[in-house]
């Protein structure tokens, strides 16, 4: 091998990315955030849009907002206990309960409203849930993240 070839092979391996075992790729990563600022920028687009009243337009705000919140609650829930993080069984059931109630608002409020289409219908149901979906990824990525970091420095 020349002296040129090693400067050259050398460089390269500078230049790369320093990947830390059991992190998420940065696509995927990537790919997390996007999917959830897709869904929760077309679900508020769609609010801002929609020809209902305010008080409607609040009430699925809020089941979003509740919704985003306890997907990321309930999954930091599941992975503390994988993890043999102690979580009380209160929190864990509340946990649950609050997913199951949040999507349980979504479906009734959209099964009982008269004032928008079902193509409009199909819409807040498809961003609600790639939102809910992608909030739980992200979550999951900073977690795994953090944690391969940790291990990285011990």
């Amino acid at each position: 091998m020349s002296e040129n070839q090693d400067v050259l092979f050398e460089k390269d391996e500078k230049d790369k990315i320093q990947k830390v075992e059991g992190e998420p790729t940065a696509a995927f990563k990537g790919a997390s955030w996007a999917a959830l600022l897709i869904g929760v920028s077309a679900y508020f687009i769609g609010l801002y849009n929609a020809t209902m009243e305010l008080n409607e337009k609040g009430y699925y705000f809020a089941v979003l907002v509740f919704g985003l919140y306890a997907a990321v609650s309930l999954q930091k829930a599941v992975r503390d206990k994988e993890e043999g993080v102690p979580v009380t069984n209160i929190y864990y059931g509340i946990s649950w309960f609050a997913l199951i109630i949040a999507i349980s608002l979504i479906a009734i409020g959209l099964y009982n409203a008269g004032s928008i289409t079902s193509s409009e219908k199909g819409f807040y149901g498809m961003s609600f849930v790639l939102s809910i979906f992608a909030a739980i990824t992200v979550q999951k990525n900073i977690r795994d993240t953090q944690k391969a970091r940790d291990n990285n420095n011990l």
